[in-house]
């Protein structure tokens, strides 16, 4: 049943459930009519209106990737409404194995609960596995394990709701990605908007980089940007054989 509308037809925002964030903050699930989003601290993070960019992050790594990969192992950063992972399981083979990081265990909970429907029971599939730690970490402990990384933790490299996440968009943090990934790996990364000095980050770790733009809402809509980077092979064997050299 939808709750009852404000004088004027208006449906409020009704608040479901709320969760503390390790480190500082809370996250409030929210719903309207049958609109849901996620805040924090007040500020939304994400809603179920609109989640084209969420999506466009596990096509752009299926393309990059391609199909020689039979049994494709990916890293999903932030769980979100599970867009991203309902995505990744389409656009991928059938034999991909995908691993979904989440930090908060509440969300992971609202993922199976009240927003099970949004993304098609994603978290039921036997080819997802679901962490709650933090995601440098676990990329930290997966050395060469992946062959695509998608990351949508926070908003933006500089404008962050978390600011432990800096962590993730440093040099360190882009290294810890590279070194996560296999030799042709690819690495998007989700943002309110661009950011040069990332962009510069990911080409000095080796990446081939492009920005790619995703309007959510057609032409008049608000645009995101979506880092992407792509490891090259041959590359990387020339910078070990000039490392080599060197010694």
């Amino acid at each position: 049943m939808l709750p009852d509308a404000k004088p004027g037809g208006v449906i409020p925002w009704q608040t479901l459930d709320r969760a503390a964030v390790p480190g500082g903050g809370e996250l409030t699930l929210v719903r309207r009519g049958e609109e849901f989003a996620i805040r924090m601290n007040g500020a939304e993070l994400m809603a179920s209106r609109a989640h084209a960019s969420e999506e466009k992050m596990a096509v752009l790594a299926a393309e990059a990737v391609g199909s020689k990969v039979e049994r494709p192992r990916v890293f999903i950063g932030g769980l979100g409404l599970g867009y991203t992972l309902r995505a990744t399981l389409d656009a991928f083979p059938k034999g991909v194995d995908v691993v979904v990081c989440e930090l908060v265990p509440q969300v992971v909970t609202w993922v199976k609960g009240p927003l099970a429907h949004l993304a098609g029971n994603t978290l039921k599939d036997k080819r997802v596995t679901v962490v709650t730690d933090d995601a440098v970490e676990v990329m930290r402990r997966s050395l060469g394990r992946f062959d695509a990384l998608l990351l949508d933790i926070d908003n933006a490299p500089t404008t962050l709701v978390r600011t432990k996440n800096a962590q993730l968009y440093s040099e360190r943090g882009v290294a810890i990605a590279r070194a996560a990934l296999t030799p042709k790996g690819v690495l998007v990364v989700w943002s309110g908007g661009p950011d040069a000095r990332f962009m510069s980050r990911m080409k000095a770790a080796g990446f081939a980089t492009r920005e790619e733009r995703v309007s959510e809402h057609g032409r008049g809509g608000r645009a995101y940007t979506l880092f992407v980077g792509q490891l090259h092979e041959q590359k990387k064997a020339r910078d070990t054989a000039k490392n080599g050299k060197k010694r």
